[in-house]
């Protein structure tokens, strides 16, 4: 029954891979490297499980050939995880590439398992498979190795090269492929450990971890890569057209209401306030989402205290309603620009100075009474 389910699971998430290779090719204004390594990662994942899950069931032909032909797809897993990671993080040009010799160690391997097939099927007596099985134990062995070296290059690029990172850390905290890479880890000890059991005592058991951990990567990798590439990629090209100064707040939001005494309060303390709102705005320090009032007391030279207080009477908000305020209608600039309508609503959010997609939106509707999703619509 449990291997049942597996196999199940098995082919599900090969079809939702298949379905993922689909659906990003034809997505064309995002067919970048980055897309086609993510999607040669994910299909080799489904191969290699497509290929597990046929041999589990039982499938057979008449073909000798077609039997015995088991294709190392897995080895091409590693190789295009490692690309599509450098390219992501934009340090291609700084690291190997370890494609061009995976693909000639996998073309090698396909030749002496087809010369091997050839000779068993040719010149042993009764055509016994056991050269084949030990070839193939004795491949995968030599491939884990391999395989081993690759997903740890990979992992120190995001755990180790933190001076390559600087530039893809400003829109992603990578916290994502960090957790893929730690769920990899564990994958790459369940092969480990079931060649080890494969080898010792030849039960195939040990490899259903592996194929359901497979496959739970599937839809991680898939989802999180597609939705995490697509919102950097925005952000890119938002904050290059806010350093152009192309879509950005140049004049200054309204305030609350201003009461009659709110009018004649001292003159001098209004100018400080504007003098204190024009600088934030023309030197788009809303736009950091670690922004404090430290960083802004410090660089005006005035006192937390008297900052707080012109903050609170003029604007009516207090400091962090404030700069949601700015944040918002520099949003709204964004949404309301048709040209910037096929980029994602999170990253505009996320690069007008908001830290989440939740923040972005409790922040967006306390100011505009909506949400930015029905904000967008109008226009």
């Amino acid at each position: 029954m449990i291997v049942k389910i597996i196999n199940f699971l098995l082919i599900a998430g090969v079809l939702q891979g298949f379905g993922f290779n689909l659906v990003t090719v034809f997505v064309k204004k995002r067919f970048h490297k980055v897309i086609i390594f993510l999607n040669l990662t994910v299909l080799f994942i489904s191969l290699n499980n497509l290929q597990a899950w046929l041999i589990d069931s039982g499938f057979t032909s008449k073909l000798f050939l077609i039997n015995q032909l088991l294709v190392p797809w897995y080895l091409l897993i590693f190789p295009m995880f490692y690309a599509f990671t450098a390219n992501f993080l934009r340090v291609e040009k700084k690291v190997n590439s370890f494609i061009k010799p995976t693909l000639i160690l996998f073309f090698t391997e396909m030749v002496i398992r087809l010369c091997l097939i050839s000779y068993v099927y040719y010149e042993v007596l009764n055509r016994d498979i056991s050269l084949i099985e030990k070839y193939t134990a004795l491949e995968e062995i030599c491939n884990v190795f391999y395989c081993v070296f690759l997903f740890v290059n990979a992992s120190l690029l995001i755990f180790r090269k933190h001076e390559m990172l600087d530039y893809i850390l400003s829109y992603d905290d990578l916290k994502w492929i960090k957790w893929f890479i730690r769920l990899g880890s564990i994958i790459v000890l369940f092969w480990i450990t079931a060649i080890i059991i494969k080898n010792i005592f030849d039960n195939d058991m040990a490899y259903y971890p592996l194929r359901l951990g497979t496959s739970v990567l599937l839809y991680w990798i898939g989802y999180q890569g597609f939705y995490k590439y697509n919102v950097v990629q925005d952000r890119i090209f938002l904050r290059s057209t806010i350093n152009e100064n192309k879509v950005l707040i140049t004049d200054n939001p309204p305030n609350k209401t201003e009461t009659q005494k709110d009018r004649i309060v001292n003159e001098k303390h209004q100018k400080e306030f504007n003098n204190i709102k024009q600088h934030i705005i023309n030197n788009k320090l809303y736009l950091d989402p670690l922004l404090s009032m430290d960083t802004i007391t410090s660089q005006l030279g005035i006192s937390k205290s008297h900052f707080s207080k012109l903050i609170n009477t003029y604007s009516k908000y207090n400091f962090s309603d404030f700069i949601n305020s700015l944040r918002v209608e520099q949003a709204k600039k964004f949404l309301s620009n048709d040209e910037f309508s096929a980029y994602t609503i999170v990253a505009i959010g996320l690069e007008c100075g908001f830290n989440s997609k939740s923040t972005f939106y409790s922040a967006f509707k306390k100011f505009t009474s909506e949400t930015p999703t029905l904000f967008r619509d109008q226009f």
